[in-house]
């Protein structure tokens, strides 16, 4: 699937600013609004974010932050973005197998296996680093700039989803609607 770059930086800086978005009303909690509260830094959030997707693949961009989003527990982002990639066209099939992914290897092309074991490895680098063997399976399949983007997506995803869980968001309410 192949999207135009600007139609793809204008979707996903709507969709990153909604993944932030959170208020004191929002179920009660209590919590800031990020956005209003550090307005710059979210704004150099979603500019960071829309730069990061540029030129992936869209599927690609929410297989990683699909896989991001379980390994956080981010509940809000995890809804968003299987919702975003089944109007993207996803099958119902990979969606499930994302987080099983190891073991449903066939449902993945082996550059998309590739981003999710960097995405595993970035995610939880205080784990064990990012591994070698993981990097160089990734810049196997990625030419440096591409690497560079999906590196940077990986990040964006995480600063997202631990945004969206200091917040309080509650999964099922996209302010992106």
């Amino acid at each position: 699937m192949t999207t135009n770059t600007n139609t793809a930086a204008t979707t996903d800086t709507t969709t990153a600013g909604a993944t932030a978005t959170a208020g004191t009303g929002n179920g009660g909690t209590g919590r800031i609004d990020f956005a209003k509260a550090a307005p710059k830094v979210f704004r150099a959030l979603v500019g960071f974010d829309a730069a990061a997707r540029e030129g992936l693949d869209p599927a690609l961009v929410e297989l990683i932050q699909i896989r991001a989003s379980h390994l956080n527990h981010c509940a809000y982002c995890l809804h968003m973005h299987t919702n975003d990639a089944r109007k993207a066209g996803e099958s119902e099939d990979r969606l499930h197998m994302v987080a099983v992914w190891r073991e449903a290897r066939h449902f993945f092309t082996p550059k998309e296996q590739a981003a999710l074991a960097l995405t595993e490895a970035v995610t939880r680098v205080a784990d064990a680093g990012v591994p070698d063997d993981v990097y160089a399976e990734a810049a196997a399949h990625f030419d440096d700039a591409e690497l560079g983007h999906v590196l940077a997506l990986i990040l964006t995803i995480n600063t997202w989803n631990r945004v969206a869980l200091s917040t309080a968001k509650v999964a099922g309410t996209d302010e992106r609607r």
